[in-house]
């Protein structure tokens, strides 16, 4: 009788330090996914960062677009590139171009 208790604490202990050695086993195993995981939110942080500039950047840029686009709509444009490209004037007026 004594011996079979003796049996059963060794084989407690055993299973004990079984469970026990499958417990650290996960938290090691979650702390490195949990590592792994932060440094990838990181990562996508900056991205994120970067993105939002450049979404800023894109913005700002179409909001020039759509005023070059009211502007060439104008009259104002139309004399601009008259003058400019074509060098046309008005009749009352006079063009002074700089020699060379």
């Amino acid at each position: 009788m004594e011996s079979r208790k003796r049996g059963l604490v060794w084989q407690h202990k055993i299973s004990v330090f079984s469970i026990s050695c499958v417990t650290v086993l996960l938290a090691v195993i979650l702390s490195a996914g949990s590592i792994s995981l932060q440094k990838k939110n990181r990562a996508y942080k900056a991205k994120e960062a970067v993105l939002k500039a450049q979404l800023k950047e894109e913005a700002s840029r179409a909001d020039e677009i759509d005023a070059l686009e009211e502007y060439v709509g104008t009259d104002k444009y139309v004399e601009d590139v008259a003058k400019g490209r074509l060098g046309l004037v008005k009749p009352n007026e006079i063009l002074f171009k700089a020699e060379p």
